[in-house]
């Protein structure tokens, strides 16, 4: 009987100093080495280009922004600079230069999702949206903070190094804030305890994740990334950040002969780090995300251009679906008023355009194939079809 084999054949390390070692009857290869010999063997051709921002300066991806996304110059700004310069100290050799995660504060519908999915598309990176409610502190019920990088490695088809250049957008991060500016003197898993789980992450660390992309587990490969280079953009409406800005600007009037302001709209550009401790942030956590963005809650002309001038827009996207089946789909001027007056009452911005053009078409799109049965070409989107959709069924 052979003697069992417990060392790289090609390294000399032992079985239990590599992830795997693959034994034939006289050999063996560890995985490093079969790692190493896969990157000799690799064409220079065949290798990712790099990302488009080494060749790209702020005013082009602002410009790519442009076009998909309406409004918002102010906060496309900001984001361009720091998506720039943080592709830029990728470059650096040698000493270090901080990185600055992006956080996205603006009410809902305003475009902070969007935007970090164009700035990736732009990049060529991976990406991926994770939300926030959803993680809750190691060891308890919900996802731990690791699955964020084991879902982007996923996105990457598995690619340690497109992972640790790629993108991961924490969603409704307002959601985790405590309730009050002192600790918790109880348990909150959800709220401070996921903060302080996000730090070492987000600032940088190397982190271990089952391969399977399932929890942890220890009869499972895992896999380890470096997410020092990992760009994390945060994003929450932040209901109710203005009364701490108005707080902070007016202070309390007491008294008699106390002076009483007038109430005014508040400028959420004007944020600090302490009115996001105020908020119930933990400064440990606002301190690792030093780009703040600002969106303005949509006007109605942006409303309009989101609906029928941006690239992809809504009207374009159901032209599309309704031709794949014979038939032109036109909205008269007035049905495009009312879609946006209900739009602009729901408070939700550019999803509410959605919801509103979706449920006035749902009838036609269920009975496409049955107008080109019936040699229906053309479908016109009325001002009453708008307030009185048609029920779901046939169309008659």
């Amino acid at each position: 009987m052979s003697d069992i084999i417990e060392n790289c054949s090609f390294c000399n390390k032992h079985k239990d100093d590599v992830q795997k070692l693959i034994v034939s009857e006289k050999v063996a290869i560890c995985s490093e080495c079969v790692k190493l010999c896969d990157d000799l063997l690799q064409d220079p051709s065949d290798k990712l280009p790099e990302p488009a921002i080494n060749q790209n300066d702020p005013r082009e991806l602002k410009d790519f922004l442009d076009r998909y996304i309406i409004g918002q110059h102010q906060a496309k700004t900001v984001l361009a600079v720091a998506v720039v310069n943080h592709y830029k100290r990728l470059k650096r050799i040698g000493a270090d230069i901080s990185k600055a995660n992006v956080l996205m504060i603006g009410p809902t519908g305003s475009g902070k999702t969007l935007l970090a999915k164009i700035v990736a598309k732009f990049l060529d990176v991976p990406f991926v949206i994770s939300d926030a409610t959803s993680i809750t502190e190691a060891g308890y019920v919900g996802d731990d903070v690791e699955m964020l990088i084991s879902r982007l490695y996923a996105a990457s088809g598995n690619d340690i190094a497109r992972t640790q250049r790629g993108i991961v957008f924490i969603d409704e991060i307002d959601k985790i804030a405590r309730k009050g500016e002192s600790a918790s003197i109880t348990r909150d898993v959800s709220g401070e305890g996921v903060q302080q789980a996000l730090l070492k992450i987000v600032e940088g660390t190397v982190c271990r994740f089952s391969a399977a992309g399932n929890r942890k587990h220890p009869g499972s490969d895992m896999v380890e990334v470096d997410t020092s280079n990992i760009l994390f953009i945060a994003g929450g409406a932040f209901v109710g950040l203005e009364s701490v800005i108005k707080h902070r600007q007016v202070g309390t009037a007491m008294g008699f002969n106390a002076l009483v302001t007038v109430e005014n709209e508040v400028d959420l550009s004007t944020i600090t780090p302490d009115d996001l401790v105020h908020y119930g942030m933990i400064p440990e956590f606002v301190g690792r995300f030093p780009t703040a963005v600002t969106l303005n809650k949509l006007t109605r002309e942006d409303m309009v251009n989101i609906l029928t001038s941006v690239e992809n827009n809504y009207i374009d996207q159901y032209r599309w679906l309704f031709q794949q089946d014979g038939a032109n789909f036109d909205i008269e001027p007035e049905a495009l008023d009312t879609i946006i007056d209900r739009a602009m009452e729901s408070g939700t911005g550019a999803r509410a355009l959605h919801s509103e053009i979706e449920r006035a078409l749902m009838p036609h799109m269920f009975n496409l194939v049955k107008y080109r049965e019936d040699n229906i070409t053309n479908v016109t989107i009325t001002r009453k079809l708008i307030e009185n959709p048609e029920p779901l069924g046939d169309v008659h």
